[in-house]
């Protein structure tokens, strides 16, 4: 499966920009409307919060997350959250941010991120330590050495425009 975000008034042809396919980057607007128009592609509308652009919550009880909640955190988060992974969300873990078992988190859209395997096993190894502020979209790692690193998530409604810059190694990255 591969997303293509496209915001409405593009579909529309009000516009050409805007469109980004997943795992490629942006992509002129007369191509996106093309690859929605080939009766093979399955089509999912996804209703955003206007002010925020995040999706609308589909919060749940239980610890695993539905299908369409997996979907809805692959489409807002696109990769890793972690700030200096590029890990499309399709390759990566659907993580609890506040953990179910320990502290009740929900699985709810505002609890849960894309998270690669890596990144997702680092929240329980010592020294380390994630913070996500879901008001603002940033997610802060704090390193053994005490450094910091804070990343912020994209809104779908601004897709990217530029193709990713590679992140710098970290000299103290996890011992996994």
């Amino acid at each position: 499966m591969v997303y293509l975000h496209m915001p409405v008034d593009t579909a529309l042809s009000i516009s050409e920009t805007g469109v980004e396919l997943d795992g490629y980057g942006p992509i002129p607007g007369a191509l996106g409307r093309e690859i929605m128009a080939n009766p093979n592609s399955v089509l999912r509308k996804v209703l955003c919060d206007p002010g925020t652009g995040d999706p609308v919550d589909l919060g749940r009880s239980r610890y695993r997350p539905t299908t369409t909640l997996r979907e809805a955190i692959r489409v807002r988060d696109r990769e890793c959250t972690i700030p200096w992974c590029r890990r499309p969300a399709r390759h990566c873990d659907t993580d609890h941010l506040q953990e179910w078992a320990r502290d009740h988190g929900p699985t709810s859209l505002a609890n849960l991120a894309a998270r690669c395997r890596r990144h997702h096993r680092m929240k329980n190894t010592p020294g380390w330590t994630t913070r996500h502020d879901p008001t603002h979209g940033t997610t802060t790692v704090t390193t053994p050495l005490g450094r910091t690193h804070t990343g912020e998530r994209t809104s779908i409604l601004a897709p990217n425009t530029l193709p990713p810059t590679p992140k710098p190694p970290l000299p103290d990255e996890p011992p996994f």
